[in-house]
Parts: C-alpha cells; sequence; structure tokens
C-alpha cells in the first residue's frame, strides 16, 4: 500500500542554491532541510517538494540515468497548485526570475491558470476553479 500521508515531489535543479531561494520565496516557507545535495520545503502536513541537483541524481542511481542538466530545453515536469489569486502568483514568480509561459486564462477543463517555468525548465502552473 502506497503511504499517502507523506508524500515527497522531487524536482531535479541545475543550482540548488537558485532553485532553493526561488521556491522559498515563492511558497514564503523556509526549507525543512537544507544539506548539499537536498533541500526540501513543507508544503502541508503530507506534501514536500524536494530539489535534488541533476548531478546528484546520476551519482544516487550510480550513473545508469543521464544527468537531467544536460537538457532544460524541454519541460521535465509540472508542478500545478491551486492557489488564491493566479494572476498574482504568475507575477511573484516572474519577479523572482521565472520565465512566463502563458497568463492567467480559463481554460477547458474548469480552472483559470497561468503557466511559468522555474530556471531548470520546470512547468508551474497557478490554478484557480471557475
Amino acid at each position: 500500500m502506497i503511504n499517502t500521508n507523506e508524500l515527497i515531489f522531487i524536482i531535479y535543479v541545475e543550482n540548488q542554491v537558485r532553485s532553493r531561494d526561488f521556491y522559498t520565496a515563492l511558497f514564503n516557507r523556509s526549507p525543512h532541510l537544507d544539506v548539499e545535495g537536498m533541500t526540501e520545503i513543507i508544503i502541508n502536513d503530507y506534501t514536500r517538494l524536494g530539489l535534488l541537483p541533476g548531478d546528484g541524481i546520476v551519482r544516487v542511481l550510480e550513473g545508469n540515468v543521464d544527468n537531467p542538466n544536460q537538457n532544460t530545453a524541454y519541460p521535465r515536469c509540472e508542478l500545478y497548485l491551486y492557489v488564491d489569486d493566479p494572476v498574482a502568483y504568475y507575477q511573484k514568480a516572474i519577479d523572482l526570475g521565472a520565465r512566463g509561459i502563458s497568463e492567467a486564462k480559463g481554460r477547458n477543463w474548469g480552472d483559470y491558470t497561468s503557466y511559468c517555468a522555474d530556471f531548470d525548465g520546470n512547468v508551474i502552473a497557478f490554478a484557480k476553479r471557475l
């Protein structure tokens, strides 16, 4: 059985410090764990966001995967976050250095959503139910 009381979503980053500072400011939360090779930010009682350098996952998996830092031209994951104001969070992310992809608008699945990308090409969606 999967333990849904403890979930860690880990994204691969090129620069751990830069990504830590970005996500700390975006979530307005200090890291729970911040050591060389891993940063974790608590999202809620059950969920954490992990920031793992691409070089680190190559070491952990003993060279059996390609280094994700070798190609950041394509999106690597999407963090879909429900927020109270998708426009404000989109702007906050842009102000913190994210790249804008799509400003907030109503989407055909019933959400009002904006999209940006962090420094590593990870897509961040800020959504609110219509």
